[in-house]
């Protein structure tokens, strides 16, 4: 079982993926993006290879307007030895990736430009799979789309227009229920016309289930019976409801206790996992060190350091809790350890605690610093303690004096960015 993440990773420099308006996509500028965003997907391999993560979700914003006819470069062909070394890296690390076109592309329209639009949408992403020269096992995920008034003519278009599909297209392609129009148990009925593997969501399914009352496990059992060999392993879709937010909101953080019980009920199905939560990388690290490895508290240091700050700007008490966790160097304490850090993101913002945590950064810092960044600091301390700036103001220029000075221990700090 592997769990991944989509498209972004928190606290990881060089790996944002950039974009520009339709008036401003000249050839020029396209090809700078294109390659600036090559270079960030490269990062993001290797940092998933590092941390022993092997699902991943490309962005589909890689190759910007990658459909669209404003986009007149032969990226495929133009970048292919650059596309070959990313390819590489994936499948040296043992990485399945996949990629997840929006909500604008949709088959079953009844506007047959909007089919058009979406058969467009999904050769571009079945082409960029393909340029990376990874297996039918790296998948292309899509809803069914609308119901227009009909359900049965609805999914009957899906078919339809699925059956019309470039072979390189079909092949990738997999289909998931949704939260507000076809559910688990009709995109099962679908895939059994067209022949499409199918991915649970769970959260989709809890909002919008259908009239049987299977449990999780039934349908992702009855899901698994839709992937083949060539398919690759199951893929299943996990997230959790964001508290007082609207049904479909992504929590922050994966709740570790929530997932330990869900994740025991899949160990016989053994699907890879792909997490959607807000805080992505920081999430599948988390859950990879609770229920795949159980990690010892020596394991988890390099955690720590990363996570330390931020605790501290939340709570001194959760600090000290983590040290004294740790100390027990063989003791498997991962739960333990993700349990408190919960805690602290729970946590109001505490100016003490804020202040305490700016003041051992910079601490961290100040040796290295010039006069006037020590009195730039100073100054946004003052602000912030008399309520005329924000803690993020102080949490940026500490984040560019580690910058400047080249503290690598403080740039990779998850203080500066969850």
């Amino acid at each position: 079982m592997a769990i991944g993440y989509a498209c972004l990773a928190i606290g990881v420099p060089g790996t944002s993926i950039s974009g520009c308006t339709l008036k401003n996509a000249t050839d020029e500028n396209l090809r700078k993006l294109i390659l600036k965003n090559l270079e960030a997907l490269k990062v993001l391999l290797d940092y998933n290879s590092r941390n022993d993560i092997h699902l991943f979700r490309i962005s589909s914003e890689l190759i910007p307007f990658g459909s669209h006819p404003v986009n007149k470069v032969h990226w495929w062909k133009d970048y292919r030895e650059v596309f070959e070394e990313l390819g590489t890296i994936i499948k040296k690390a043992g990485l399945r990736v996949s990629m997840h076109p929006g909500q604008y592309t949709v088959l079953n329209s009844n506007h047959q430009e909007v089919i058009d639009k979406a058969v467009q949408e999904l050769i571009y992403h079945a082409r960029l799979l393909d340029a990376l020269g990874v297996d039918q096992s790296n998948k292309l995920i899509l809803h069914i789309g609308g119901v227009y008034d009909n359900r049965t003519e609805a999914a009957n278009r899906f078919i339809r227009e699925y059956g019309l599909l470039p072979e390189e297209v079909k092949r990738r392609l997999v289909i998931e229920n949704d939260e507000r129009c076809f559910n688990i148990s009709e995109v099962l009925r679908i895939s059994k016309v067209c022949g499409a593997p199918v991915i649970f969501d769970n959260l989709h399914h809890h909002i919008n289930p259908p009239v049987e009352e299977l449990s999780d496990y039934q349908w992702i059992t009855q899901c698994n019976h839709t992937w083949s060999e060539v398919d690759g392993k199951q893929k299943i879709h996990y997230s959790q409801q964001k508290d007082q937010a609207k049904p479909g909101s992504h929590s922050d953080t994966i709740n570790i206790s929530t997932f330990i019980e869900y994740y025991q009920q899949l160990k016989s199905v053994d699907p890879d996992i792909m997490l959607e939560v807000k805080d992505k990388n920081l999430s599948a690290i988390k859950c990879k060190h609770v229920v795949l490895k159980n990690s010892t508290a020596m394991k988890l240091e390099s955690e720590w350091a990363r996570y330390k700050y931020y605790v501290l700007s939340k709570d001194a008490k959760a600090y000290q809790a983590i040290r004294e966790l740790l100390k027990e160097k063989e003791n498997r304490v991962a739960k333990e350890f993700y349990e408190i850090i919960e805690r602290a993101y729970r946590m109001p913002e505490n100016t003490g605690a804020q202040t305490n945590a700016a003041q051992h950064v910079w601490g961290y810092l100040s040796k290295d610093c010039t006069a006037a960044e020590k009195k730039r600091y100073e100054k946004l301390m003052e602000d912030y303690t008399f309520g005329k700036a924000s803690i993020q103001t102080v949490k940026n220029h500490l984040l560019k004096c580690a910058n400047e000075h080249g503290q690598e221990y403080l740039i990779e700090s998850l203080y500066f960015y969850i």
